[in-house]
This record gives C-alpha cells, sequence and structure tokens, in this order.
C-alpha cells in the first residue's frame, strides 16, 4: 500500500521533473514536513533521517531557533538580496563568526560570500589560486569530489560525473589520497618525489585541494600525519593549500572545522552545506589576506551574500558554538555509531563488510554497489533514510544530524543492522 501511494503521487515528478533527479529515485515519498531527526511524508509516514541533505542539516531540520530569528528578521523587513552591498545581517554574521569560531582558533582569514553553493567556492578557489600564483594546474586526489560544475568538476575524480561534462576536464593532476596504495604505503612521499623531480612531467602547482574526510568518494579520511606532510609540502614550494570542508566542516567530525585535529592552517578554506543553520544556501571562501588579489568585482555572483542565510547561519553559531557541548555531543554520539557499525559489520559472516569514518561522519563499506543499494532500499521502507557513496557506491553514508538523541540514534542503526541482516 505504502509503494502504491507513493508511486501515484509521484507522478507530477515522474513526468514534469528532469531526469537528472536523483534523491526521489531512491526515496520514492513526497515529503511534507520535518523536525530535528524526523521527516514525514504526505501518507504521514515518519523516517529517521541519517542523510541529513547530505550534510546540509548538521544541526537537524526547522531549528526552532535558528528559524525563529529568521522569522523576526522577515517580520522587520530585512533585506533578503543585496548582491554584496554591506548589510547589518552581513555586518553581524562576519563579526560573530570571526570572534567566535576564527580567533579562539587562532585563525585569520578574510571572507569571499561566492554564489550560493559549495561548487561556487570550489570555483572561486581554484580561480584565485591561480591568480594569485601565476600557475595554472590544480593537484587534486583520486576519490575527491570538488563539484559538477566544470572548474570544480576538473579536482574531481569519478568518471561517472567527468563522463557528463561534454568535453574533457583539464587543469588538474590527481595523486593517490592516503590510505590509496593500502596502510602500509604513505602516499604523500609519492607525491614529494613527483613534485622534486624536474622530470616527473608534473608542473609545480598553484594549490594542492583536498577533503579531509572524502565524503562522495567514500568516506575516505585522511590521517593527521598524512596532511601534516602534504601541508609542509606546500610550504616548501610555495602552493597554496585548499581545504574543501564543505561536507566535513560546520561541526561534523566534532570540531568547527575538519583539519583541526591535524593542527594544519590552510591557506584556503570552504564552507557551505551547513554554514547557514538550516538548509538556506551560503557559501563562503576563507582566505589569508595576502592571497586576497582580487580586484574589484573581478569575481561576480548574483546570489554571494544571502542575507536570510546570513541571519540564521549567525543564529547557529550563537546557539551551538559559543560553548564546546556540541563538539563533545558529536564526540560521543559518533563514538556511540562507530562502534554499532562495527559490530554490524563483524556480526556478519558472508560479506566482509567494514567501519571507517570519523565523528558523525561515517560509513559502512558493503564492499558492492548492489549489496549496498539492497540494504539502503530495505532500510526505506522500514524508516531510515541513509544514501550510498564511493567510487561503485558500495559504502552506506551516515551523516545525521548532530543534534540527534541517543534513543533515536539507535532506532536508526537498529534499522540499518536489520536491512544488512534481511539483505546478506
Amino acid at each position: 500500500m505504502f509503494q502504491e501511494n507513493s508511486s501515484s503521487s509521484l507522478v507530477a515528478f515522474e513526468t514534469l521533473e528532469s531526469n537528472v533527479r536523483s534523491y526521489s529515485r531512491f526515496f520514492p515519498a513526497v515529503f511534507r514536513k520535518a523536525a530535528g531527526a524526523i521527516l514525514e511524508d504526505e501518507n504521514g509516514r515518519k523516517f529517521i533521517d541519517f542523510l541529513s541533505g547530505a550534510a546540509v542539516l548538521n544541526y537537524g531540520h526547522n531549528d526552532p531557533d535558528v528559524l525563529g530569528d529568521a522569522i523576526q528578521y522577515l517580520k522587520n523587513n530585512g533585506i533578503i538580496h543585496a548582491l554584496d552591498m554591506a548589510t547589518s545581517a552581513k555586518r553581524e554574521f562576519m563579526e560573530y563568526f570571526n570572534s567566535t569560531i576564527l580567533r579562539p582558533r587562532d585563525l585569520r582569514y578574510k571572507l569571499q560570500f561566492t554564489g550560493p553553493t559549495g561548487a561556487n567556492a570550489v570555483e572561486a578557489a581554484l580561480k584565485l589560486a591561480r591568480k594569485a600564483t601565476g600557475r595554472h594546474s590544480i593537484i587534486s586526489f583520486t576519490n575527491g569530489f570538488h563539484g559538477v560544475s566544470l572548474g570544480a568538476l576538473a579536482v574531481t575524480g569519478n568518471r561517472y560525473y567527468r563522463g557528463a561534462a561534454g568535453l574533457p576536464p583539464t587543469g588538474a593532476v590527481f595523486m593517490p589520497y592516503d590510505g590509496y596504495w593500502g596502510a602500509d604505503n604513505d602516499t604523500s612521499e609519492y607525491l614529494a618525489s613527483v613534485l622534486a623531480d624536474a622530470s616527473s612531467g608534473v608542473d609545480m602547482p598553484a594549490a594542492i585541494i583536498l577533503e579531509t574526510i572524502q565524503g562522495e568518494g567514500g568516506i575516505n579520511p585522511a590521517s593527521a600525519n598524512w596532511l601534516q606532510s602534504v601541508e609542509r609540502l606546500c610550504r616548501k614550494n610555495d602552493i597554496l593549500l585548499i581545504v574543501d570542508d564543505i561536507q566535513a566542516g560546520c561541526g561534523r567530525t566534532s570540531n568547527f572545522f575538519s583539519f583541526e585535529f591535524a593542527h594544519i592552517s590552510p591557506d584556503i578554506v570552504l564552507l557551505s552545506k551547513s554554514l547557514s543553520g538550516c538548509g538556506l544556501p551560503l557559501s563562503v571562501l576563507l582566505l589569508k589576506s595576502e592571497l586576497d588579489v582580487w580586484r574589484p568585482g573581478e569575481h561576480i555572483g548574483t546570489f554571494r551574500g544571502n542575507n536570510l542565510a546570513l541571519v540564521t547561519a549567525t543564529a547557529a553559531l550563537k546557539k551551538y558554538w559559543t560553548t564546546e557541548k556540541l563538539a563533545a555531543r558529536v564526540t560521543e554520539t559518533g563514538c556511540i555509531m562507530s562502534e554499532r557499525l562495527r559490530h554490524v559489520a563483524q556480526s556478519n559472516r558472508v560479506y566482509s563488510l567494514s567501519e571507517r569514518g570519523r565523528g558523525m561522519m561515517l560509513g559502512l563499506d558493503c564492499k558492492t554497489g548492489e549489496l549496498a543499494e539492497k540494504i539502503v532500499r530495505r532500510a526505506f521502507e522500514d524508516g531510515l533514510m541513509v544514501e550510498r557513496c564511493g567510487a561503485e557506491n558500495q559504502v552506506i553514508k551516515l551523516l545525521p544530524p548532530l543534534t540527534i538523541d541517543e534513543q533515536t540514534v539507535q532506532r536508526g542503526l537498529d534499522i540499518l543492522d536489520k536491512a544488512v541482516h534481511a539483505s546478506t
């Protein structure tokens, strides 16, 4: 009955919306409302959300305090769209972000507001790196994902996305990410050799771009030692280090920035997704002052600096980042989830499943995309939303809201455990 009703309610999407849609295919329901970690469809069926809008909703759906500030702002005729003009909402966000996030971490960055998506921030970062250094090449890594606009696609590894470009993506060289050659091989040593060898065929790059945990690439966490080695290579060769923290940032790994545990200082940091605190589009480039070589209007975008999103972003910072409570909660919940995933993997004797990740950005490697798909579909039937990632979509990615309560976490993991056993 559920599938029949869902199918009929999806007719408009199937006939009017482009074939490019994806999530509605894996989650065949029409959703109408949400709160916290729970989504509800038009039939009144509730789902535990371990997807969180692909890490857009770190603070859950419709946080009442964050939305309360947005509603008050709208009632007062607050400015919504202002290009990149000065507004009180932008000033408050910048000052609060600087005092709450940057200064306590001894980070000194200027803020550049790009277009509304993470890919817009990637495009701006690559363009700025080339302008600031006078070099053209960018080094990215195997299984890296940075977006599907042409510039971002050039530093994205997956052939599925690259193949849709219509022309060969250019301007990037790919190197093996941490662990790509196995746990006993330090791939940063290979990178060092390539950069030191004038006959390697690899030009000295303008920048190295990386994720500290590869999200779409399969939940692949880099070690602190590897990240520190890459940073040393950047400093030695005057290469800019760009950290794409679009999915792993804003507390997903417990610290606000995912690179804090490695004690590195990137030249450019990319933020988007959960930055607005409630799902509104907002994307920011954090750049060291000496790299701010733009001339006025040299890089623009109609929707840079979404003022309503800036209001909600400030509200989220005030609620969640003036103390260490959320970071501690993420660490605790992440440990609970990791232990349960490890048990699920070890209790399955048919397939060699494995768990990996950091904080509340975790994955269950099912080895094959076919098995992972069966598990995800069965989990959805039983009331849990999770998605797949990895080169062959073989990894189940778990990204519940950071604010989720333990009881709901355990219920979601129970559903996943049941789906794994029913599918293997």
